[in-house]
């Protein structure tokens, strides 16, 4: 018998708040989920928008990606199930806003993270994919997340900041690939956040597609109330209305990512 993969870990990274990280890092792995993946979300933001989004209560998070990456604590030990069948969650505490500084004495301080999911993947978890959610700055957390990561998801604003940060992440991403990570690649870009009645956003987007190809998808998120809503719910939109754009966009770019994989797979056999 073959021996089981290894999933497949992603990180949703850009250091500008607002872009739709957590956003999509919440429906991404619901809509994952919704087709059979088995997916497990790490709250890596001290704020912990990814774990309120999802419905867990500040007084049910008994342990914490703070506990794994400072503690040692077992990833699987701090694993909890959601609403969402297939769909768990290592949730954040406040206590990860202070992890930085206790990190920078520890040993191999860039690779905690990684260490922790190849303790993780040894135990054989039925999961298919590891989503990270990362805090809006380019700190020690982000570099942990870029380090355990086999890929990056870049959520992106049709909007002219945003756009110029971007190169900045992608610089940081080929550092950490040409020093810490060399397996770390870009999956690819998503623009969120989409009104095609702006034309700065029609621009922003033509602009991002003729520098990075390919590498951004053809699902684009739009604006959507309904997406704003649902965390205030503790729900995915995906669960708190299925029928909103917003929702069947993230349904879209689910499968537009899982048909990704399957070409890498393809590649590399």
């Amino acid at each position: 018998m073959e021996p089981k993969k290894r999933f497949r870990t992603l990180v949703i990274a850009n250091q500008k708040g607002g872009v739709g990280k957590t956003t999509t890092a919440i429906n991404l792995g619901t809509a994952l989920a919704a087709v059979g993946e088995r997916v497990l979300i790490l709250d890596l933001d001290p704020q912990g928008n990814a774990s309120t989004g999802l419905g867990l209560a500040r007084s049910e998070r008994k342990l914490s990606t703070y506990d794994v990456m400072v503690d040692n604590a077992l990833m699987s030990d701090a694993l909890v199930p959601t609403k969402i069948p297939g769909l768990s969650l290592v949730p954040s505490t406040i206590d990860l806003s202070g992890a930085e500084p206790e990190l920078m004495g520890q040993p191999r301080r860039n690779s905690r993270l990684r260490d922790a999911l190849d303790t993780f993947a040894a135990s054989d978890p039925d999961i298919s994919y590891v989503l990270i959610d990362c805090p809006p700055a380019l700190t020690l957390l982000t570099i942990n997340a870029m380090v355990a990561a086999d890929a990056a998801v870049v959520p992106l604003v049709c909007e002219f900041f945003p756009l110029e940060g971007l190169s900045q992440l992608v610089n940081t991403i080929e550092l950490v690939r040409n020093n810490l990570n060399p397996n770390l690649e870009l999956q690819g870009v998503v623009l969120t956040m989409f009104d095609k009645r702006n034309a700065l956003t029609e621009q922003v987007a033509a602009d991002v597609r003729a520098h990075f190809g390919e590498k951004v998808y053809q699902t684009v998120i739009p604006r959507n109330v309904r997406l704003s809503e649902a965390p205030s719910h503790g729900l995915p939109a995906l669960i708190y209305d299925v029928k909103c754009a917003g929702s069947q966009a993230y349904i879209k770019l689910a499968a537009e990512l899982i048909q990704r994989e399957r070409q890498l797979n393809e590649m590399a056999a």
